[in-house]
């Protein structure tokens, strides 16, 4: 049975402490992200937002937004970022927008090639910029639509200049600081 949008509302509205997604007509229960993820998440969501906000780019949302694909389905990235002519409202439903921006955190139950598949069909559908973060391994890699994947490591810088010209971020910054 292949389900819809509609599906999803009701199943919501009868479960509204679970998130999900919606991938080819079939239901994905979305679990709680695991606290350093989110904790990195948030981090990354902050710091782009605070960049962002001032020079009107855009909007940057986090892990609750979801975003109805060209196909049908319904998707929601850790962080994504949609530019302010695509998006000049912010809807009160499911945004009908391919963000430009899509960011995945990888979670301890995560598996790699299920985030990296679900960043590749955001590029498919259109994203400029796909980012995978993994939290265990200190490891960035920014995935473009017709370029190699560029991998990062804690030595080195993430710049997005097609989408913000003279942002970066170092990428030992992402991770969270340990208190003494």
């Amino acid at each position: 049975m292949t389900l819809t949008i509609t599906d999803i509302d009701k199943i919501q509205q009868q479960n509204s402490d679970l998130k999900y997604e919606l991938k080819e007509g079939e239901i994905i229960i979305m679990s709680p992200s695991d606290f350093l993820s989110e904790d990195v998440g948030g981090g990354f969501l902050t710091y782009l937002k605070n960049w962002v906000n001032p020079r009107k780019l855009g909007r940057v949302t986090g892990s609750s937004a979801g975003f109805i694909m060209p196909n049908g389905d319904l998707l929601a990235p850790d962080v994504a970022f949609v530019k302010a002519e695509k998006l000049k409202v912010s809807p009160r439903s499911y945004a009908e927008v391919v963000p430009d921006l899509v960011v995945e955190i990888k979670s301890a139950s995560d598996r790699v090639s299920k985030l990296e598949n679900k960043l590749k069909n955001f590029l498919e559908f259109g994203a400029m910029v796909a980012i995978f973060i993994d939290p265990d391994e200190h490891i960035v890699k920014v995935f473009r639509s017709n370029s190699k994947v560029e991998i990062l490591t804690d030595n080195d810088i993430l710049t997005i200049p097609e989408l913000f010209p003279d942002w970066q971020l170092k990428i030992v910054d992402l991770w969270p600081e340990v208190f003494e």
